[in-house]
């Protein structure tokens, strides 16, 4: 699979700045098989006693041949350094990520290279711009989207009926578990449940208690629901690789609240931009396109009680959840990296 894209590029003869659009079969890398070959190529590749200028090019230079470009004979300031794919690159010994003179943007991807004390390349992330915005602790990522949770009348309350227009075109009912694949993987015509399906498998939590596994950490906060959504939605196994959204298989976003407010990250739930991944059917998906599952919750010592749920598609989401409003945005930008970021 990786190899198909590096064969495409490279046989295109396009630079590191040439636009390509997202999701393009052919170009475009999406972030998983970025990561997988990065992550490979990039490993015990040494940068031992390198200049930190230096350092920054020659990993930059070898990311290129890794994925089938030409090395520039300069890097350009461009924003981001790898315009066509849409992403920059962070050589990280520290789990200090600074981002300078620029705010996290969306449909950016962040290329973390993790470092040794000897210098040489032990693993590689790729990061979203909304996904590494999840991982900020600190509150300093003002920019963040929010919005308020209001409880149903009702127990489980179906928002959203109907798919948006783009995506009604591939679901089916009754999709046979053993096709299901796993949560991660993307999309494939024929094998998205409905809307009003998904509703009445997740709705099946509701009144359920389970263990809250990240009582401490609020990045796993909701990982043990998560695990039972996929159980109840037909998966035989459960996976989650940080990814927006969560059960990517089936364009589904799952939001635990057990306060009113929901954080929402750098991108508005019905924006239009286009999803980083593979078309669908020849079309290409859009955040308005996610289906969100909002559970709500109470905790009771270390663990939480479903109390209800709420369904909608992206593109209605703020006519079920009401906006806050204003975003401050910070020039500088800190994110502490969780301690076992890179061990992922």
């Amino acid at each position: 699979m990786a190899n198909r894209y590096v064969r495409a590029i490279s046989r295109s003869g396009i630079s590191i700045y040439d636009p390509i659009e997202i999701g393009d079969p052919l170009l475009w890398i999406p972030s998983s098989e970025l990561e997988r070959i990065l992550d490979q190529g990039m490993s015990g590749f040494s940068t031992k006693g390198l200049p930190l200028r230096t350092r920054s090019k020659v990993v930059k230079s070898r990311i290129c041949e890794l994925l089938g470009y030409p090395v520039p004979k300069s890097f350009r300031r461009t924003r981001p350094r790898f315009a066509g794919q849409s992403f920059d690159a962070y050589v990280q010994k520290s789990n200090n990520l600074q981002v300078w003179n620029d705010e996290l943007a969306p449909s950016r991807r962040y290329v973390l290279v993790r470092v040794s004390p000897d210098d040489l390349v032990t693993r590689v992330k790729v990061v979203g711009g909304n996904d590494l915005a999840r991982l900020d602790t600190t509150g300093a990522l003002t920019q963040k989207f929010q919005a308020r949770c209001v409880p149903p009348e009702k127990k489980t309350e179906l928002f959203t009926k109907r798919d948006t227009q783009v995506l009604s075109r591939f679901v089916s009912r009754g999709i046979d578990p053993s096709t299901m694949g796993s949560p991660t993987d993307f999309p494939e015509p024929g094998r998205l449940l409905c809307i009003s399906e998904l509703f009445d498998r997740l709705s099946k939590l509701v009144g359920l208690t389970f263990v809250d596994a990240g009582i401490d950490q609020e990045r796993n906060r909701g990982a043990g629901l998560h695990r039972l959504a996929c159980q109840v939605i037909g998966f035989a196994e459960y996976r989650d690789d940080g990814r927006f959204p969560d059960v990517r298989r089936q364009m589904l976003e799952i939001k635990l609240q057990t306060s009113p407010t929901i954080d929402l990250g750098l991108v508005r739930p019905d924006s239009t931009q286009s999803l980083d991944q593979p078309q669908l059917g020849g079309q290409q998906t859009r955040h308005c396109d996610v289906r969100y599952a909002v559970f709500c919750g109470k905790t009771v010592d270390r663990s939480v009680i479903v109390t209800h749920l709420i369904m909608t598609t992206g593109e209605r989401f703020f006519e079920r959840f009401p906006q806050f409003q204003g975003k401050v945005v910070n020039k500088k930008l800190q994110i502490p990296l969780p301690r076992d970021f890179f061990d992922r």
